[in-house]
């Protein structure tokens, strides 16, 4: 049991090492031999950890995955009492990757998408990470429209993709300088305005201020 456990204990320990590279010069920089050197670790233990680089990498987009999940879930579950409406511009905050500590991640997290293009197993994976955000979404939205006095129907899933591709995109545009993250944050907050809004007027302080 012991082996086991140091034996994950080194593939997360690799995986943040592919990060760092990938952080620095993308994932075009990363190679076995500098992912070994950068954990500190020999060549073999990458390779009895990982047998080919695509291994690595997918074990690698799964930890980014779940440490995003995770964070999305430790904000619903810090504020129970708060609005579904709220928690839905939390959990969407955190998607978008514009707090600055989550800088790095979010150029790996983009570095990944761009090879997803080419690997059909990292797209898969994405579909299945991208698959749980846009249900979660869903779920906020239909409990937060519930009895609200919408002038259209709202539709979850579909609002829900399209939230989750804002969210998506703006990561790219605040890495890239187009927009600032207090920027970003202004338009996801707009965005999420608009779903609440009542016919004939505005919502005020209505739930999407809680971002």
């Amino acid at each position: 049991m012991p082996r086991q456990v140091d034996h994950e204990e080194r593939r997360r320990l690799i995986a943040e090492a592919v990060c760092r590279l990938a952080d620095e010069s993308g994932l075009e920089g990363v190679t076995l031999r500098d992912v070994a050197g950068r954990a500190g670790v020999s060549m073999g233990a990458v390779q009895r950890c990982f047998r080919t680089k695509e291994e690595m990498l997918l074990f690698t987009l799964g930890q980014i995955g779940e440490r995003v999940g995770e964070r999305v879930r430790a904000r619903l579950v810090r504020s129970p009492a708060q609005s579904a409406a709220s928690a839905l511009g939390h959990a969407a905050t955190e998607v978008a990757l514009l707090r600055g500590e989550h800088r790095a991640e979010a150029r790996v997290w983009l570095a990944f998408v761009a090879q997803a293009a080419v690997s059909a197993p990292l797209a898969e994976t994405l579909r299945t990470n991208y698959a749980a955000l846009e249900a979660l979404f869903a779920r906020l939205l239909g409990e937060a429209a519930g009895g609200r006095p919408l002038p259209v129907p709202l539709d979850p899933r579909r609002e829900a993709r399209a939230l989750l591709a804002l969210a998506d995109g703006l990561t790219a545009h605040v890495l890239i300088g187009h927009l600032t993250a207090d920027g970003a944050q202004e338009v996801l907050h707009a965005h999420l305005a608009r779903l609440w809004e009542l016919e004939g007027g505005g919502a005020g302080g209505g739930p999407a201020s809680g971002l």
